[in-house]
């Protein structure tokens, strides 16, 4: 093999791996927490960045939400963040009954959709890349965002249905497998019947 004698593609290292984002969970002085919310019924997404995750934050959350959503019953699947739970962020929800929590169980984070679409931002967002500050964070969120957005769809928990291929496949399997079984029916039967009728 020869060595390779260009710099690699960005996002790519040296040995021809795709980089991947490293998930980081030290706290600095340039630390961005990016906060999000999807809505199911669509698949768009919200997201904004901010310096510490605090119930001042999430209220801005919960203003853009609800700005986005002008009308009708807005319900919120929440984790168990302390911010989500506060009491400035319950005192900001009474004030605004449309919006109603709903928190997911303690343990069952695969329960909440916007992992999900966490891991598809992560990607698109951060894989391969460094950024000099906070600014260019915020840049990155917002680029992710809109291509995400312009390409969602409604997000559905579980599996995806099955594909016609799939269950053609399936389908002639099976009568292989049906098909063996007579034939081996047969088989026996046959002898055993000649057997007893001797």
């Amino acid at each position: 093999m020869i060595p390779r004698t260009f710099a690699p593609a960005p996002g790519w290292s040296s040995n021809g791996h795709r980089i991947k984002a490293p998930i980081e969970y030290s706290r600095g002085e340039e630390k961005v927490w990016v906060s999000g919310a999807l809505r199911v019924c669509d698949g768009k997404e919200i997201t904004r960045c901010a310096s510490s995750r605090n119930s001042k934050n999430y209220i801005e959350l919960l203003k853009e939400i609800e700005a986005d959503n002008p009308a009708g019953d807005i319900f919120l699947i929440t984790d168990n963040l302390s911010s989500h739970n506060s009491l400035e962020t319950r005192t900001w929800l009474v004030d605004h009954p449309r919006i109603q929590q709903v928190f997911i169980p303690k343990g069952a984070c695969w329960l909440n959709l916007q992992e999900g679409w966490w891991r598809l931002f992560r990607r698109d967002a951060f894989a391969g890349q460094s950024f000099a500050n906070a600014d260019e964070i915020e840049r990155a969120m917002q680029v992710a965002t809109a291509q995400l957005n312009h390409r969602a769809k409604p997000w559905i928990w579980g599996r995806p249905p099955k594909t016609r291929r799939r269950l053609h496949r399936l389908f002639f399997a099976f009568l292989h497998v049906a098909r063996s079984f007579l034939l081996l029916k047969n088989l026996f039967c046959s002898n055993f019947l000649f057997y007893v009728l001797q």
